[in-house]
């Protein structure tokens, strides 16, 4: 497994350096998706044909499930689940953070059922690299992380998203109006994926955003746990679309606590 984890982080790195280059040389917008903010970039397709090509000269029997279109059954077991710019919108305007998410997963691709085994997060905008392997932890350019020590939720600095949808983005922004009083401040940084890596290296305290797809924390997530932390999903499921909420264990009750009256699911 661990000369999987390297393949999977020299991968991800190359992506993300790729990405960088484009970036460079100007952003295409390819199409929308869900809405008129929800876009692709050439970017982004490019950067994932690159990664899928990379695995299949590799790993041909592992599957690939990847934001932009790639469905892949394998026959291994292993799935790899892939954002090739996570952060499009960030990336669309030249604004840190836009990350390369990467992780492998046993089991079939469903969050609320697969084991995450590895995975990286990469700052593209920096270059900075979050990984992390089942059981031997996570780190930042490889020195080791962990979550920030537990703190009462008025001093704790927490993370959020918004989704695409207007009516969506209301709804959430009035769960937010309802936490904020209660909490350090909340920031909205635009990578699911860079932010649930914040919270494994303890830049923020918590991260929880309801709509969230396999592919945006899939890594993060793991990066998280092996950093200390706990990733769940509402009311005792597991972490889905449907909800997640990342912090120190002891955060994590308190907040979650803090989040029920405000029905953020519903949203």
């Amino acid at each position: 497994m661990r000369d999987l984890h390297e393949l999977l982080v020299g991968i991800a790195v190359e992506a993300a350096t790729l990405a960088r280059s484009r970036r460079e040389a100007g952003v295409a917008i390819a199409a929308s998706k869900s809405s008129l903010v929800d876009i692709v970039t050439e970017a982004d397709r490019e950067v994932e044909r690159l990664v899928v090509e990379r695995i299949r000269d590799a790993r041909p029997d592992d599957g690939i499930l990847g934001e932009e279109g790639t469905s892949i059954a394998g026959t291994s077991g292993l799935t790899w689940v892939i954002d090739p710019i996570d952060g499009t919108v960030n990336y669309l305007y030249d604004l840190a953070p836009y990350a390369v998410s990467i992780a492998l997963v046993e089991g079939e691709p469903e969050p609320t059922t697969w084991r995450a085994v590895s995975g990286a997060v990469v700052n593209a905008s920096s270059g900075s690299v979050f990984d992390a392997l089942r059981g031997a932890g996570a780190r930042q350019d490889g020195r080791e992380i962990r979550v920030a020590d537990a703190v009462p939720a008025e001093v704790a600095l927490l993370g959020t998203g918004f989704g695409y949808d207007a009516g969506r983005r209301e709804r959430q922004a009035a769960v937010v109006q309802g936490m904020i009083g209660g909490v350090r401040d909340i920031r909205r940084g635009g990578s699911a994926a860079y932010d649930l890596a914040s919270v494994a290296s303890g830049r923020l305290n918590a991260y929880y955003e309801v709509g969230l797809q396999p592919w945006d924390h899939a890594a993060g997530a793991l990066l998280v746990e092996e950093a200390g932390g706990v990733v769940r999903g509402w009311a005792g499921e597991p972490a889905s679309s449907r909800f997640l909420l990342a912090a120190h264990p002891l955060l994590a009750d308190e907040l979650a606590r803090m989040l029920e009256p405000l029905s953020p699911t519903e949203v």
